[in-house]
């Protein structure tokens, strides 16, 4: 398996190296040359596995360079005893036609745990096979639950070094707490003034830097990236879709509903379709940032508009950068990808030709909701089933149930659940009419006493976990804040 970049079909190299470099030297995203797809007896096979199984087989089928023997290492270390429950990606089936995949029963309670528990082993792995004796600087940007789960994963690896950016009034105070206690020798956490487009932008310029390259190649470091612009994030991403739908017990056809604010997660989920999974639609679910559902629908790409900061951090993004991916795999074509990625930077805007636009529509539906609608679902749910959810599900679930009653109410959906309803206990608890508690940790017990719910372990623990992080800096500051945390000068 070789793979290209999204701008240059010329590349080609191998998955160890895609997962060592991050991002293309051109600025494009790596991507396989090619999908490849599973047969009736693999998925028949694939169903009797256990997670750890799964994953070895659908990541093998795509890191052909990776021997057995490395691939059951990295699989076994990422889903052994790191997770709360034998199946780390389980199903919970609410009605006949509506089922939810619980992303976050990993030690950061949100969906990125999936990948990032993994993505060291792949990372560490891929170096060494590189013939790599550098320290691998990884560099984060983060609405709110990437920066914790690669902290986590990342923690004292041998070889790595970790820093982390986050917009300081742009993730909830349960993530900033997680990020600014993370415990590590080879970890840093940095606020940026800004959003979250600010601090992925200013991560990609750095890795864009030629001179700042040059200066850590002098001092036995290189860049590399843990956000979903790296291979070795997303591809880890398409096994829970295929698991699922062996959970489902493999029905005929399925909708899968993913809030969704950079792109990866549901681009995951068409590559499990592009792979045999019978997905009859991928319903892109947006919040007030509803950049995503005016591109499906209308074929513009416009980042232009204001910016909403709401109850669903993890989504509040105008910049999806995964997108690219998507547009090279509907058009093929590097030049035009180069094109639109110029212009989105230059005039903040594109166009897609008629014929992309229409294979974007063959597969995907674009909607969103207000934030009254998600609080409201947040009780609908919890009224109906007893379950519940937290406030990017709830963008989901309301986007399923429209999804439903306008357009195909018999298919079985499957509604994707990326973080623990208690990271966000304060917008939880206000739309079930629970009272806040005199701080975060107090609203977590309010409630887990009115509904019967147990707060994740990993959130309880938080409470006397002492800050180590706290400055916060300008986006501007950024490249220097990486150097000193490198000690270089």
């Amino acid at each position: 398996m070789k793979y290209s970049s999204t701008r240059n079909h010329g590349i080609s190299i191998q998955s160890a190296q895609v997962i060592a470099n991050g991002l293309a030297l051109d600025g494009g995203l790596y991507i396989p040359k090619e999908i490849p797809t599973l047969s009736k007896q693999d998925f028949e096979y694939l169903k009797g596995c256990d997670y750890k199984t799964r994953a070895k087989e659908i990541l093998g089928r795509f890191l052909t360079d990776f021997t057995n023997r490395e691939l059951e290492y990295c699989c076994n270390g990422a889903y052994s005893g790191t997770f709360d429950n034998d199946n780390p990606a389980p199903v919970k089936k609410l009605e006949s036609n509506l089922s939810v995949l619980e992303l976050w029963h990993g030690p950061t309670c949100a969906f990125k745990d999936l990948a990032l528990q993994i993505l060291p082993y792949l990372m560490t792995v891929s170096v060494k096979k590189n013939g790599g004796t550098h320290k691998t600087v990884i560099l984060v940007a983060t609405s709110g639950d990437t920066g914790k789960a690669a902290l986590e994963g990342f923690c004292d690896v041998e070889g790595t070094a970790i820093m982390v950016f986050y917009p300081t009034d742009g993730v909830s105070n349960m993530q900033k707490k997680q990020m600014s206690t993370q415990s590590g020798d080879n970890v840093n956490v940095c606020a940026i003034k800004g959003n979250f487009d600010d601090a992925q932008s200013g991560v990609k310029q750095i890795f864009g830097d030629s001179k700042c390259a040059e200066i850590l190649k002098r001092n036995g470091y290189a860049f590399s990236s843990a956000n979903s612009i790296n291979w070795g994030r997303l591809a880890p991403q398409i096994v829970y879709y295929v698991s699922a739908y062996l959970d489902m017990d493999c029905p005929a056809q399925m909708n899968v509903v993913v809030p969704t604010g950079n792109f990866g997660n549901i681009l995951a989920a068409y590559y499990a379709k592009e792979m045999g999974v019978p997905i009859k639609k991928l319903i892109c679910a947006s919040n007030s940032n509803k950049v995503l559902t005016d591109f499906i629908n209308t074929g513009i790409y416009d980042k232009n508009r204001e910016f909403f900061t709401t109850v669903s951090p993890s989504m509040d993004i105008l910049i999806s950068s995964n997108l690219e991916r998507l547009l090279y795999l509907l058009s093929g074509d590097d030049t035009l990808v180069a094109s639109l990625m110029q212009q989105l930077k230059t005039v903040g805007k594109y166009t897609v030709p008629d014929e992309v636009f229409k294979k974007l529509q063959q597969s995907f539906y674009g909607d969103f909701c207000s934030e009254d609608e998600t609080l409201k679902t947040i009780k609908a749910t919890f009224d109906k089933y007893g379950y519940l959810i937290d406030t990017h599900t709830a963008v989901a679930m309301t986007v399923a149930q429209r999804y439903a009653t306008q357009c195909d109410g018999t298919t079985p959906t499957l509604v994707v659940s990326t973080a623990s309803p208690y990271k966000f206990s304060p917008a939880v608890s206000r739309s079930l009419g629970i009272a806040l508690g005199a701080d975060e940790f107090e609203t977590v017990e309010n409630l887990e006493n009115a509904t019967g719910t147990k707060a994740p372990q990993p959130i309880k623990e938080l409470k006397n976990k002492e800050v180590r992080f706290n400055k916060v800096v300008n986006k501007e500051d950024m490249r220097g804040e990486v150097l000193n945390f490198l000690g270089i000068k």
